[in-house]
């Protein structure tokens, strides 16, 4: 599984504007604080900046303002963009990290001035860089997107940002709606406005069958649990997304739930001038335009993939050569069966050529893009086709930067599907033992696992723990015997989970009744399934081959003979990916007619969810593996 695991310095550059009397965008702002820092009215800022009042800021972003910085010695300087940090992997180079990140090697010194490139070790580097240049290779630790700024502050108060709404706050906080409410009275009706102080805690609270060695394997349906909803009554009417009006909603509540203006709802919905009434549907936003075809009854389909990088980047061409195997193989099974397909392999190359790469794609005979592997990427393609609504099949790349995008589809099952499902596996067999979680490099999932924990289980004793010794058993005060615990692995790094096992297979010698789990699935668990029944583990796998299927045997052995091999991680996501969507296809590359249907292929399940009415779909489908004891 690719994956990206996230790790955010707070050290922040500094960059000067251009004149006295501008403004450089930086995260986080929003004209609420820029005003006030600058100490000008909202009027004054929009009359100085015409555009600002009907879009967005974007970062970087050169805005007209009156010299009256507040509390600053001089508001020529404003903050700029901030540094992440990677952790260096085995083989990385200082040259590797150069040309990976795009920038120099006396860039990287300046930042890290006691540089020794040991394995382990972190290294500073521009969160822009790494967010547009983040490895697709599993085994690199990267950072991905800036800390937030204007987060919890010590008296539990949270500064409203320009998007923020109740349902992003309330996640963010681990709380529900109607105890943010609670916490701030009056809000609801006021609405949500960027720079208000609002209270997000209250004072003191925390952050929060088979035999013996048996396997049992179940294609879970897994759409993940959404979050508790006020605003659930969603609808397509029309060329519209609609919502009914419920009993007790707000009109600024509806604003902040689907993130519009109320200019913007008023003008779908002039009835609004007379109130708002129960049971009123309403109309939030048109929907997107969808792809139509317009040439022949071929598909045409182009696969893009990073072939042409240096020899010192050579596993993005050995990525891309392993997909194209196994998408070569569905390509050709799916002709065999009768479908027309037109195929085209577009090298992605070095990111510095990538609009030479787009230039490749024509429009008008395109019926289906798959790739590329790269966030940034990914984005520039969806802007370049935005016209036609070409559907673009990300195989890797899933983050909610993405999630805007109607004819975008996501492969990659987002980690919060995976704790989501963990945390219900734990409160199932949970009776008040200790939790443990095993993290690696990052925390991220352990910290979602545990919160998700905490929030379902009341008064869960939940350590998270950076080394499976730091696991112990607890001592049962009647009997004074070891008792059980139940431990959740959070990693999928091999390192972490052979040391969970063997020392949870160590453990299972001294008591029984241990539950453990695993988010993501490990080599060692399919070599020591005897050992780890004992401990009854229960892991997660989004790829796992059914090598006794009449599928997976015929598939395989084409593979073999045509290659003389058997296909690697990066072939069977290939085939995988490719074999899937061009089931779903069809003469008229209607794709989205049958993207709600659920497919398992070689090795992956495939089971696609609207993450919202009008955007992008993501897969949600995973297998559950029980190792059973007697």
């Amino acid at each position: 599984m690719v994956k990206k695991l996230i790790v955010v310095s707070a050290l922040f550059m500094f960059l000067g504007s251009n004149a006295q009397n501008t403004h450089t965008v930086a995260k986080g702002d929003n004209p609420y604080s820029i005003s006030r820092k600058y100490g000008m009215t909202l009027d004054e800022l929009y009359r100085l900046n015409p555009d600002v009042k009907n879009n967005t800021l974007n970062i970087g972003e050169v805005l007209n303002i009156k010299n009256k910085a507040i509390g600053e010695k001089s508001p020529a300087k404003s903050e700029g963009s901030k540094v992440g940090k990677i952790v260096l992997q085995p083989k990385q180079t200082l040259y590797s990290i150069t040309k990976q990140y795009h920038i120099t090697e006396e860039e990287v010194r300046k930042l890290n001035p006691n540089l020794q490139m040991q394995i382990g070790e972190e290294v500073f580097l521009p969160v822009d860089k790494i967010s547009k240049y983040a490895d697709a290779n599993a085994n690199t630790v990267v950072s991905s997107t800036p800390v937030e700024q204007n987060t919890l502050t010590n008296d539990n108060s949270y500064e409203v940002q320009p998007k923020d709404n109740y349902y992003r706050i309330s996640k963010k906080f681990g709380i529900s709606q109607k105890e943010l409410l609670a916490l701030n009275p009056g809000l609801e009706e006021r609405g949500l406005q960027a720079g208000d102080i609002i209270k997000v805690r209250n004072a003191g609270a925390e952050e929060a069958p088979a035999k013996k060695g048996g396997v049992a394997v179940e294609t879970a349906t897994t759409n993940p649990e959404p979050e508790t909803k006020t605003y659930d009554k969603v609808a397509t009417k029309g060329d519209y997304i609609t919502y009914t009006v419920q009993a007790g909603d707000t009109v600024f509540g509806i604003l902040n739930q689907f993130e519009i203006s109320f200019d913007q709802l008023l003008e779908l919905n002039p009835q609004l001038r007379n109130g708002l009434k129960t049971g009123m549907i309403l109309k939030i936003k048109k929907i997107a335009s969808s792809y139509v075809k317009t040439s022949g009854d071929a598909l045409n389909v182009s696969i893009m993939l990073p072939f042409g990088f240096s020899s010192q980047d050579s596993k993005y061409r050995n990525i891309a050569l392993d997909f194209l195997t196994g998408a070569k193989m569905a390509v050709e099974r799916n002709a065999k069966a009768g479908k027309k397909i037109n195929l085209k392999i577009i090298d992605s190359g070095a990111e510095n050529v990538f609009q030479k790469s787009l230039s490749k794609i024509d429009k008008d005979q395109t019926d289906l893009i798959i790739g590329p592997l790269f966030k940034s990427n990914v984005i520039e393609t969806l802007k370049y086709v935005d016209d036609k609504k070409i559907p673009v099949v990300a195989p890797f790349a899933n983050t909610e930067e993405l999630y805007e995008y109607s004819n975008l589809v996501m492969v990659e099952t987002a980690h919060e599907v995976y704790y989501k499902r963990i945390a219900k596996e734990v409160k199932e067999v949970y009776n008040k033992q200790k939790i443990y979680l095993l993290a690696g490099t990052d925390r991220a999932d352990a910290n979602a696992l545990k919160k998700e924990l905490q929030a379902n289980i009341k008064d869960a004793d939940v350590v998270i723990v950076g080394s499976a010794l730091d696991i112990k058993l607890e001592n049962n005060m009647v009997t004074g015997k070891p008792a059980p615990v139940i431990t959740v692995l959070t990693s999928d790094q091999d390192s972490y989970g052979s040391q969970y096992a063997n020392h949870l297979i160590e453990l299972s010698k001294e008591v029984s009744g241990i539950h453990a789990f695993s988010m993501y699935y490990n080599p060692i668990f399919e070599k020591k399934v005897d050992e780890l029944s004992q401990v009854n583990l229960v892991y997660l796998m989004d790829r796992k081959i059914d090598t006794d299927g009449s599928f997976e045997k015929e598939i395989l052995a084409d593979y073999k003979q045509k290659y003389c091999k058997t296909p690697s991680k990066y072939a069977i996501i290939g085939f995988d990916v490719v074999n899937d969507m061009l089931m779903r296809e069809n003469s008229r590359a209607e794709l989205f007619k049958q993207i709600g249907k659920s497919q398992t292929q070689l090795a992956t399940k495939f089971e696609f969810v609207q993450v919202k009415p009008g955007g992008a779909y993501v897969n949600t489908g995973y297998r559950v593996v029980r190792l059973l004891p007697q």
